[in-house]
């Protein structure tokens, strides 16, 4: 037995072009707070050239929400770490995605 679609009647049919799902995605975040999903991605992929790679190794990205970007390590030296190169990694951030708007780095020990 062959299973068919359900007939549409027309006025049941949306006539517009399907989006990108990037867009419907972005449009999501943006009503979370969150920044495009494009920059979370850029910022994670290069987190070893904007803190440097012995601070890569002992911290990550987490989330980017209203402007703060959480930043996880793993032991409480880190933490300080990366708030006393807050204000560089901000700068580097903001050369490396244009208008991401990033204004705070918050940080966070993981539990162990």
């Amino acid at each position: 037995m062959a299973i068919e679609p359900i007939p549409l009647r027309r006025d049941d049919v949306d006539h517009r072009p399907p989006g990108m799902i990037g867009r419907d995605l972005d449009r999501v975040l943006a009503g979370l707070g969150a920044p495009p999903a494009p920059v979370l991605t850029r910022i994670a992929q290069s987190w070893a050239d904007l803190v440097g790679p012995a601070a890569a190794e002992h911290s990550r990205p987490g989330r980017l929400v209203d402007g703060r970007l959480h930043v996880e390590v793993d032991d409480p030296a880190w933490a300080s770490q990366m708030r006393w190169q807050a204000t560089t990694l901000l700068a580097r951030i903001d050369d490396l995605v244009p208008g991401a708007g990033v204004t705070e780095v918050v940080t966070r020990v993981r539990p162990r």
